[in-house]
């Protein structure tokens, strides 16, 4: 097993976790075996990576920030990473549109199948949450935004996962105020941190040593609780809009980074597969993080001067499949509810699927809850949105898993053309979990 690469370990565990997880529905007792004794692995492991990731942006963008040397520097990278995600979810939405809208899955919906999914999934705990918190973040202000990444205390930013742009804002906050105060007196603190990123690192590296064995894990319980399968069939059509969008842009990032960095797009996809089969496996950019800052910096070669700020960012506010999906969602919906959209419409989905994406970065489950925000804004009758998202309901899992592999690859795309317009690409430098074993063992 360790003579093979990364990526094909970690593909073998999720083929024989999906192949366990489809023998586990044929036995009585499959899924409590699964749940009992399978699926805490996959929740240890992802546990893990989301114990590391912001004592990881801590050093690695404290540290990226005290090597510019330059505040100018930092600000130029901020001004491109923020252009380059507007600029790439733009694409991501528009993508989306002009799919569902030539191939116009919601108009093979019968009225039986939604009634059957209205009655499955309407009045459904994961449905009625999302109203609720897309309903909260209505009613707050358009620059409520802004006040959420500001944190009252550091220590209470630090202990939550789900507060990362605080933590972020508080870093950066951090590592302008030591240049200022002169290299010679922050010097303590920046070898602190310069140690700390990596030790982080090498927790990164030791985790990934369970990767197979965890997504083997994700994947079996992901397989088990599956829907019915006759409603899945149902919106096969819906599901293959929103996974042929998510597919070109991949094929997008890889027009980028040929053209833009000469890299071979080819050799960039294999250095993310780790990454993105991760992200396909947890449904969470966050919590691919680590895993995705390990890769860009020594498996791609982005600085960490770049990476440190472009990807915890990215991990947060740019949601590439996460926007291509709401544009999808929202136009199919109305599709089979029979609600007319107008060009205004679908230019208001464009733009407010953009804010959302950054408004709704920090909510558990936004991809559902910005869309409903989506749906509000062209004025779909409120009395049907419970309706609308239970029509998409059963597939939102294995397309949240799909659309997260997006948001990873575009967020490792930027990093790339960002290094590359500030000469911060460099080679590939790979270490290894057992690099200094022998000096300790």
């Amino acid at each position: 097993m360790r003579k093979l690469e990364l990526h094909w370990q970690i593909l073998i565990g999720m083929l024989l976790g999906i192949v366990f997880g489809f023998v586990m529905t044929k036995v009585p007792t499959g899924k409590d075996i699964v749940s009992d004794w399978i699926q805490p692995l996959g929740a240890i492991f992802v546990k893990l990576l989301k114990l590391i990731a912001i004592p990881l942006i801590i050093a690695s963008l404290v540290k990226g920030i005290s090597d510019l040397k330059d505040i100018s520097k930092f600000r130029n990278i901020g001004l491109r990473t923020i252009g380059i995600y507007i600029l790439t979810t733009v694409v991501a939405i528009t993508i989306g549109l002009v799919l569902v809208n030539m191939l116009n899955p919601g108009s093979g919906i019968s009225e039986e199948t939604v009634a059957k999914l209205t009655e499955t999934y309407a009045n459904d705990a994961g449905v009625t949450s999302k109203l609720e918190e897309a309903s909260r973040q209505k009613d707050s202000g358009p620059l409520q935004f802004l006040v959420d990444m500001v944190p009252d205390n550091a220590i209470n930013a630090l202990g939550n996962n789900s507060a990362m742009l605080q933590v972020i804002f508080f870093t950066i906050f951090l590592g302008i105020s030591m240049l200022l105060i002169g290299e010679e007196k922050a010097r303590p603190l920046k070898d602190f941190f310069d140690s700390l990123n990596d030790v982080v690192l090498k927790m990164v590296d030791l985790i990934m040593l369970t990767a197979p064995y965890a997504v083997f894990s994700l994947l079996a319980a992901v397989v088990v609780s599956s829907s019915d399968p006759d409603l899945l069939l149902a919106l096969l059509k819906y599901a293959g809009v929103v996974v042929g969008g998510l597919f070109l842009m991949i094929v997008f990032y890889a027009i980028l980074v040929g053209t833009i960095t000469k890299k071979n797009p080819f050799w960039f996809l294999q250095q993310m597969s780790p990454a993105q089969l991760l992200a396909f496996s947890t449904s969470s950019s966050a919590a691919t993080l680590p895993v995705t800052m390990e890769r860009v910096e020594e498996h791609i070669g982005v600085d960490k001067e770049v990476s440190s700020f472009v990807l915890p960012v990215g991990a947060t506010i740019n949601m590439d499949g996460t926007s291509l999906y709401q544009g999808v969602a929202a136009v199919f919906i109305a599709q089979a509810l029979g609600f007319e959209l107008t060009l205004a419409n679908q230019l208001t989905i464009v733009l407010t699927a953009l804010l959302a994406s950054i408004g709704s970065a920090a909510v558990p489950g936004a991809g559902m809850v910005m869309l409903v925000i989506v749906l509000e804004a062209i004025g779909f009758p409120s009395d049907k949105l419970a309706i609308g998202l239970a029509l998409i309901f059963a597939v939102d899992r294995p397309l949240d898993m799909c659309r997260t592999v997006v948001n990873v690859t575009g967020d490792a795309t930027v990093s790339m053309l960002v290094a590359k317009s500030v000469g911060k690409l460099g080679e590939p430098d790979v270490k290894e979990w057992d690099d200094n074993y022998e000096d300790v063992k």
